[in-house]
């Protein structure tokens, strides 16, 4: 996920299944490197694959994500009470130097 490319590939399956050639082509790179990308993405578990003929087409595999999106609204809430026991922390802070 932290790659801008595998980022942009799973914002563009989010509207479907789409074939290779598709998800390849708004990025200036050679297909077996684009390629790469998609493989991470699968042996992940945030895409699936399905071939029909010479056309593999990807789509998104939803579960893992949403696993990775509880995860981060856990993460989100922790730092929101970190934050705002800083934020009182340091208001009590200024009202004790006035």
């Amino acid at each position: 996920m932290a790659d801008p490319t595998r980022r942009a590939v799973l914002e563009r399956l989010t509207r479907g299944p789409a074939p290779v050639s598709e998800l390849a082509r708004p990025f200036k790179m050679a297909l077996p490197s684009f390629s790469q990308h998609l493989d991470v993405l699968e042996s992940c578990g945030l895409v699936r694959s399905r071939k029909s003929g010479r056309v593999r087409t990807y789509k998104l595999a939803p579960q893992p994500l949403k696993a990775a999106l509880h995860w981060i609204e856990t993460q989100r809430k922790t730092w929101e009470r970190r934050l705002d026991q800083l934020d009182t922390y340091l208001a009590d802070l200024k009202e004790e130097q006035r």
